[in-house]
């Protein structure tokens, strides 16, 4: 069977044929150059508004490197023609497996696309033997094509959170669509600033704002405001996950600063390596560590006091009803800022200050967590160590929306990849 054949039954172009195939070396590698050319009587198509018109002229031939066989590169040759516009004057056409001055084919960007998404730019780059530019190049079509035809309709459900990027306190705002069975990178920007959520919220519209029902955020007070403001109609909750982050930072601090009192003191320090006894749940503990664990609740120590406190909020997540939750959260509140223990009564300030945001944890019955967030935050911290060595904060970007965006890619015939 020939070449030619074999192209014509996997990729086909309207209006083009494909020719001669024959073996050359480019780049000091072997390569099957294939040539193209239009149908007889065909005209060129202006790559603006589609409209086909006369030939103008034709521009030297170039080669368009396409997805590879066996042990060759391969490459279509084409002359491309320029078209004569009635709207747009002289532009060289459209051809329906390139765009613009790109030296790829949109099969093998898209090729190199899904690669990329599996193994870091650089490997990709060595095995397909291309540069790591090309790579980048190909993502970004792709990336940008998805982009432009995703569908944004049904998102009614959305998680607002950071996550840390490169070095000196550099932070990248992630929004995620949390609906169930429907989880993606909606929309990320640099910096964590009211402006870069506001720029979220102006691009994605005030009409399908104004339909998001549940926005699960952390206590950041600018994003609550801004959340309040876009978004009105939508519930926003302070969930579990950042509340008991907020618990253990706090027994954190009163554990460090009684490890450094037993020091001054010269005294032994019963809590040395105990930092994971009082922050793991208890049902996580091994037996070691419970048998430890039990010994240190027998001690009156101000770290273990802290450990009680929020062990005993636990109950707060078990109610049912709203305000049955409110009753217990107001006398926890009460109990705790009557200790001496300051990190855990700024915790008790900071849940009284926010108190109806974290009831609406119950309105939503418990359904909406960011669990879903912190798990595409993960997963987005991943990316970010696979694209170590990227400068460009569009690059890390790209890079983001290609591993969690879900986004729709142009049409590609070819399933091995």
């Amino acid at each position: 069977m020939l070449i030619k054949t074999l192209l014509n039954k996997a990729e086909r172009f309207k209006s083009f044929i494909y020719g001669d195939c024959r073996l050359a070396t480019v780049g000091g590698f072997d390569a099957l150059i294939i040539d193209i050319m239009p149908r007889r009587n065909s005209k060129p198509e202006c790559p603006e508004c589609g409209k086909r018109g006369k030939t103008h002229d034709k521009q030297p031939a170039r080669l368009f490197e396409h997805v590879p066989i066996l042990v060759f590169k391969v490459f279509f040759r084409y002359a491309p023609r320029r078209v004569i516009c009635p709207v747009h004057g002289i532009r060289v056409e459209a051809m329906p497996w390139g765009y613009g001055k790109e030296q790829m084919t949109i099969s093998y960007q898209v090729y190199l696309a899904r690669w990329a998404r599996r193994l870091s730019w650089k490997e990709v780059a060595e095995i397909f033997k291309t540069s790591w530019d090309s790579v980048f190049r190909a993502v970004q079509f792709v990336v940008d094509y998805g982009l432009a035809n995703r569908c944004l309709d049904g998102v009614t459900e959305i998680g607002v959170d950071e996550i840390s990027v490169f070095k000196g306190q550099k932070y990248l705002t992630m929004v995620y669509q949390i609906n169930a069975g429907a989880r993606r990178l909606l929309w990320c920007g640099p910096e964590r600033r009211v402006r870069t959520l506001l720029r979220f919220f102006r691009e994605f519209g005030k009409e399908r704002s104004a339909k998001l029902k549940f926005v699960c955020s952390d206590m950041w007070a600018p994003y609550l405001k801004v959340i309040a403001k876009k978004a009105p109609n939508a519930l926003n909750i302070l969930d579990r996950f950042h509340i008991m982050r907020k618990f253990n930072e706090a027994i954190d601090e009163v554990r460090r600063t009684e490890a450094k009192e037993f020091k001054a003191a010269k005294q032994e320090n019963v809590l040395e390596k105990g930092r994971w006894l009082l922050l793991k749940r208890p049902e996580n503990l091994s037996e070691k560590q419970t048998s430890r664990l039990g010994d240190l609740l027998k001690l009156n120590l101000s770290s273990i006091k802290a450990y009680l406190l929020r062990e005993d909020f636990q109950q707060f997540w078990e109610y049912q009803r709203p305000d049955f939750a409110n009753k217990f959260l107001d006398g926890w509140v009460t109990r705790t800022l009557q200790t001496d223990l300051e990190p855990m009564k700024k915790v008790a300030r900071m849940l009284r200050s926010h108190k109806p945001m974290i009831l609406n944890w119950f309105k939503a019955k418990g359904r909406l967590s960011s669990g879903a967030v912190e798990g595409l935050n993960l997963k987005a911290k991943l990316t970010v160590r696979k694209a170590y060595g990227f400068k460009p904060l569009r690059c890390l970007q790209v890079a983001l929306y290609h591993t969690l965006g879900d986004l729709p890619e142009p049409l590609c015939h070819h399933r091995f990849c």
